[in-house]
């Protein structure tokens, strides 16, 4: 239901855990550390920080200029950077987010700009909109840290009008960051593959939670993200993120366009943008 949802609502331990990590540390705020939460400045930075350093592919490759006139939901919008783009764009945004500081950080952030958009505390498995509510639904880095994934996805496809686009973003496992940084540094360098599972691991390193125990992180192929998608029409996954840092030392004496293929191939994003 979308609407104030109570913690006792949220009876699964998974989405309590995912509620308390971005309740404390909404995502990509790090990079705005000292300065005043919900100033300018502090939104300014984080939106640098996105899509002129971490990011600087995302800009072309959402099109957050394509949908002028079109209703748009994103599901998990956290600070609202990306809905901020949409709603830049001439989209009529509405955002979901299970943590209630993510609405008061979103609203603040649209009045500092001057757009106007909606913002509801929602579950991404159970979404309060009639059928046929939306011309696109997007939902980055989100999906993988609910419970059901595939409902979360049939979700979409219910609220999705017919002829609407879904964009999302999922872990690519078949990345650089998994197998390298995850599975052969943390886990066989560091020995926590003789102490946690991989599921366990990705808990507690990918979202950096403050203590041991963090949300629920999943990792999918590309195979087994056409499969969740089965439901839409004209699926298109890509693989996007990677950065120089994590092909250190040599990552910045590489040509760019072995970069850029290497990036496209074992990246950590996977981007499937599917029809209904």
């Amino acid at each position: 239901m979308v609407g104030n949802l109570a913690a006792s609502e949220l009876t699964d331990a998974d989405k309590q855990r995912a509620r308390q990590q971005w309740t404390e540390h909404p995502c990509g705020t790090h990079v705005a550390a000292g300065l005043e939460v919900g100033a300018r400045r502090y939104f300014d930075a984080i939106e640098h920080a996105r899509y002129n350093i971490y990011s600087p592919w995302m800009r072309e490759t959402i099109g957050f200029d394509s949908f002028a006139d079109k209703r748009l939901l994103e599901i998990g919008f956290g600070t609202g950077t990306d809905l901020l783009q949409f709603a830049r764009g001439g989209a009529a945004v509405t955002g979901v987010d299970l943590t209630p500081r993510s609405i008061e950080i979103g609203r603040a952030r649209f009045e500092i700009y001057g757009e106007r958009g909606e913002f509801l505390i929602g579950d991404a498995e159970n979404l309060g909109f009639p059928d046929a509510s939306f011309d696109v639904v997007y939902s980055f880095g989100v999906l993988h840290h609910t419970p059901n994934t595939e409902l979360a996805i049939a979700e979409i496809h219910r609220v999705l009008r017919p002829g609407g686009r879904a964009i999302v973003m999922l872990y690519h496992r078949s990345s650089l960051f998994y197998w390298g940084g995850l599975i052969f540094k943390r886990g066989i360098l560091q020995g926590d593959l003789f102490r946690y599972s991989v599921a366990e691991m990705m808990s507690r390193y990918v979202e950096y939670p403050p203590t041991g125990e963090g949300p629920l992180v999943k990792a999918y192929s590309r195979a087994e993200a056409r499969r969740l998608f089965r439901g839409f029409a004209n699926c298109q996954v890509t693989v996007n993120q990677l950065t120089q840092r994590e092909l250190r030392p040599f990552g910045r004496l590489l040509p760019a366009a072995i970069f850029d293929r290497l990036e496209r191939s074992f990246g950590w994003n996977l981007i499937i943008k599917a029809d209904k």
